[in-house]
């Protein structure tokens, strides 16, 4: 039993990471209807900057907030320069795009940084949590941070302005506009949300796999993969799914034979595509339905 909750714990912290990542997707998929593929790369960019902020003996927290505000003007400028001019053209092409966005980051990372494992600091400490040994201080932290981001957004979309501007924008754009929204500018405001939100992930992740410039493809992964099985019209079903993919690809790992490390990954998208199989719109989703 020691062993399962262990691993249940450690699970649910991994998850919160995948959660993040998987809000962000989820962001960026209900402004454009596209899966950003550069979604890692642009938190493991700004996670570099937080990283340099704090060798220039930034504090860690101070390094945090500008961080945070760096990655949301940069995915405000990410959309105006290179998206915005996308906007109407074929899928294939908007594809095109994250790929070239995705290998220019991961080597602008390599050229500045290059591509050593860097240590990257955690403010919350790696004691075990609360005397216990089944939770360290640095796992508690990730799934409290997740938790508060989560209640924060509802709040935000749910009771402010620009939340429900931009709630509007992405499930009604036509009814937005003629009553005087910019949709424009909101799905430009979603993208710097979501490049927030994938530093975020980034910054607490880099403490366990280390810093360097592939450090988020295999969280990327997770991160799909716990959009689609909540939804991916869902941000509250993004984050379920993160933890649920958490969760699962430990148990799997130390219960079923000959899986081990290695095989957590095709275990998990297994799991996926049975659910999707029998949901297709995901566990939280809801089906969309144009008027052709």
């Amino acid at each position: 039993m020691e062993l399962f909750t262990n691993q249940v714990l450690a699970g649910i912290a991994t998850g919160a990471i995948y959660a993040c990542m998987a809000l962000a997707v989820v962001m960026i998929y209900q402004a454009i209807d596209h899966l950003n593929f550069a979604q890692g790369e642009m938190a493991m960019f700004s996670t570099f900057i937080s990283w340099q902020l704090m060798q220039w003996g930034i504090p860690y927290w101070a390094a945090f907030v500008i961080t945070l505000i760096f990655s949301f003007i940069a995915g405000i400028a990410i959309e105006r320069i290179l998206f915005k001019p996308l906007t109407k053209a074929p899928v294939l092409t908007n594809v095109a795009g994250f790929i070239a966005l995705f290998a220019i980051i991961n080597s602008s990372a390599g050229l500045i940084w290059d591509f050593t494992i860097k240590q990257y600091p955690t403010p919350f400490g790696s004691a075990p949590f609360l005397g216990s040994q089944l939770i360290s201080t640095h796992q508690a932290g990730m799934i409290g941070v997740t938790v508060l981001l989560l209640l924060g957004l509802y709040f935000f979309f749910q009771y402010t302005r620009i939340g429900l501007a931009m709630r509007a924008a992405a499930s009604v754009p036509e009814s937005a506009r003629l009553v005087g929204i910019n949709t424009s500018w909101m799905i430009a405001l979603g993208w710097g949300m979501a490049s927030a939100i994938g530093s975020i992930a980034g910054m607490l992740i880099a403490p366990v796999v280390f810093l360097e410039p592939n450090m988020m493809g295999g969280v990327l992964i997770y991160g799909f993969a716990a959009a689609v099985l909540g939804g991916l019209t869902s941000p509250f079903g993004a984050v379920v799914g993160g933890f649920l993919v958490g969760v699962f690809e430990n148990l799997a790992g130390t219960y079923i034979p000959g899986v081990g490390n290695e095989l957590k990954l095709p275990i998990a998208l297994a799991l996926i595509i049975s659910v999707l199989v029998v949901k297709p719109a995901g566990l939280f989703g809801r089906h969309i339905v144009k008027r052709v």
